[in-house]
């Protein structure tokens, strides 16, 4: 079993899950991230992508997308960073236009929860924020 962190989101799933995709939100929401790029040069998570994401500190790691679910209820992706696995991230669907956003760390990694509670903190007030001010995010802004 793997740890797991969720907070509720007052948006859409469609807008949440758009937020877990765009490798150029990451660094906005992710403590430990400063930058992350495909391979493929595009700027969207999909099955079987691999890049590079760098850390605040500057050291550059490979990854790959290693799980990935799409259904009308639940989205989710997973991945290996430097081929060890790390965290999972999902969209659960709840009422008309909220969301529970998830992750979860390996079991032997409980220590990094607080890097996860940080990240959904970040994402639930950037979508809110963006949200409340009437901005979008995601499919409803573009």
């Amino acid at each position: 079993m793997r740890p797991v962190l969720s907070t509720r989101v007052a948006v859409p799933a469609s807008v949440a899950w758009e937020e877990l995709v765009d490798l150029s939100a990451w660094p906005q929401w992710g403590p430990t991230l400063r930058s992350a790029v495909l391979d493929d040069g595009s700027g969207r998570l999909h099955p079987g992508a691999t890049g590079r994401i760098t850390t605040t500190v500057g050291l550059g790691l490979r990854f790959e997308i290693d799980g990935w679910h799409e259904d009308e209820a639940t989205r989710s992706w997973s991945w290996r960073v430097a081929g060890v696995h790390a965290t999972e991230h999902s969209v659960h669907a709840l009422t008309s236009g909220t969301c529970r956003v998830a992750m979860s760390v390996p079991w032997w990694a409980p220590a990094y929860l607080a890097v996860v509670g940080a990240a959904l903190r970040r994402i639930r007030h950037r979508l809110e924020d963006a949200d409340r001010a009437g901005l979008g995010h995601g499919p409803r802004s573009r």
